[in-house]
């Protein structure tokens, strides 16, 4: 029996970042932690904080601070050198997806040896790893409560996914304050990547009657407070509130995955530097109308969250057509995201990935059997 419904992660949402780091620390006896996380966030009063704090406490920590968008295996394998060599008993892990990720494969070079690239065949090689402390300070990757991690290979150009329980976070720190100056574009592009993650969950082969009942919850969250959230950054009630959806997003990732819309964002995300939550967001109504076929009482239903209105009589192409409609809506009216012309790339330069994308990791939970063709189609119509 597979049980499909799981939550190891211990989260924690409060409004002192440094008082709340040092809690956690103390739980786990720990007292030297590698601190990992974006650069810019050193000059952020709140890190800067709990750094002090962590001095106060006679904790002695390293920082690093390596971490870029999409990291490669060189970065991760730079910092898991540095995290042995400082002989640190544990992981912070503070910032966006990358950093989450990053320090998610640096504790596991650190603690297990190798290198990172040796982990995205051979995941049953993970299983020493230290205690990881994991802070979002954006709402939309999930990664504090996911158990994958992707690395960038420099060689290829493609983005890897490793995954395993094993590299779970043992805790999820939620401090909504550290969303408040996250620009209105990144707020965006968080928002519509953890709707995704809930509405890719939902039509996965993989998901449960259980897991549908979250992925539900998780759309109608950031439908009712993420237009909200963009339009004025500084409510620290809406902040929370996505950032709730996103962190619950992130554990149903482990649970039901996601599906074609996330494997396009990995393949052109990578080859064209589309920002991933924007490509979710252009990949879903074509995704949408694909499985509908299949799944048009799912479809509908997300539909009905989008404030879409039926009679009851629609053919499954019908509501495929009402429910990318109000999707759309959402997504460029009501959130504000950008065409996607203005990445000045054609559909027919996307539809030449059309292998890749159907070979990628998720693809296979999608509810539809993908072709070449059928995947074709939906590069022509990403957007």
């Amino acid at each position: 029996m597979k049980i499909r419904m799981q939550q190891p992660v211990k989260v924690v949402v409060e409004h002192d970042l440094a008082k709340s780091v040092v809690k956690l620390l103390q739980l786990e006896n720990a007292k030297r932690p590698f601190v990992v996380l974006d650069k810019f966030l050193l000059d952020v009063d709140a890190v800067k904080d709990m750094l002090q704090a962590l001095k106060d406490q006679g904790i002695d920590y390293q920082v690093y601070a390596g971490i870029v968008p999409d990291p490669p295996a060189s970065v991760i394998n730079s910092g898991a050198k540095e995290m042995k060599d400082f002989g640190a008993d544990s992981v912070i892990a503070i910032g966006g997806g990358s950093s989450l990720d990053g320090a998610k494969g640096i504790n596991i070079v650190a603690s297990d040896g190798g290198k990172i690239e040796d982990y995205v065949k051979n995941e049953d090689g993970i299983h020493d790893l230290k205690p990881l402390i994991s802070v979002p300070t954006t709402a939309g990757t999930g990664s504090e409560m996911s158990n994958a991690l992707v690395v960038t290979d420099t060689t290829t150009h493609e983005k890897n996914a490793i995954l395993s329980d094993k590299m779970l976070s043992d805790y999820a720190l939620l401090v909504p304050e550290l969303t408040l100056s996250l620009p209105k574009k990144q707020t965006i592009a968080s928002g519509l990547d953890a709707f995704s993650h809930a509405a890719e969950g939902y039509l996965s082969t993989l998901s449960s009657p259980v897991c549908d009942a979250i992925c539900e919850k998780i759309m109608f969250l950031q439908y009712n407070y993420l237009p909200g959230a963009v339009a004025d950054g500084s409510n620290l009630e809406l902040r929370q509130r996505v950032l709730v959806a996103a962190d619950l997003a992130g554990w149903m990732l482990n649970q039901s995955g996601t599906i074609v819309a996330h494997s396009e964002a990995h393949v052109l995300g990578t080859k064209y530097h589309f920002v991933h939550g924007e490509a979710v967001a252009y990949a879903l109504p074509a995704v949408l109308k694909l499985v509908a076929p299949v799944e048009p009482k799912k479809v509908k239903e997300i539909g009905k969250i989008l404030n879409a209105h039926f009679d009851g009589n629609e053919t499954p192409a019908e509501i495929a057509d009402i429910t990318v409609k109000a999707y759309k809506h959402f997504r460029d009216d009501m959130v504000g995201l950008h065409p996607f012309a203005d990445y000045g790339v054609s559909n027919d330069e996307l539809a030449k990935n059309a292998d890749e994308v159907l070979h990628e990791r998720f693809a296979g939970n999608t509810p539809v059997k993908l072709t070449l063709d059928n995947v074709t189609e939906l590069l022509k119509h990403f957007g």
